[in-house]
């Protein structure tokens, strides 16, 4: 009696599946990554002569506005809010101190924190100095 015929089917389809989870790995993805901050005003360790009359963060992703805080703190705890402005560049939080004011002279941070179009929350500081005039 011969020997059954092997089934060619067999032997391909682990052969198949891989090739398919292959194919799938190489699919463009969607981008999650996080907001990070890309340049600022006041950049990070910068000593200014007065206080800054606006601040600047160029994210490397679109951010949601409405959801994001500014926040300066200064010497000894010192807190001063800064209400950011509502609408602008997809990837630019930026808010005016107008009037300037009046920051004691010392070592400042500024406080950030966005939510990012890809749903995560991110945040951190950017130091600067006051110079005492």
């Amino acid at each position: 009696m011969p020997a059954p015929l092997a089934c060619p089917r067999r032997r391909l389809l682990p052969g198949l599946g891989a090739l398919s989870l292959l194919a799938l790995s190489l699919l463009p993805r969607a981008a999650a990554a996080h907001a990070v901050v890309v340049t600022s005003d006041p950049a990070a360790g910068a000593s200014l002569p007065a206080p800054p009359r606006q601040v600047t963060l160029r994210f490397n992703s679109r951010i949601d506005h409405v959801r994001s805080r500014l926040l300066l703190v200064g010497p000894e705890g010192a807190q001063v809010p800064l209400e950011p402005a509502p609408e602008g560049e997809p990837t630019v939080l930026e808010a005016r101190l107008d009037p300037a004011p009046a920051l004691a002279p010392g070592a400042w941070r500024l406080r950030w924190q966005v939510l990012a179009v890809d749903g995560h929350i991110t945040r951190g500081d950017i130091p600067f100095t006051l110079q005492a005039r």
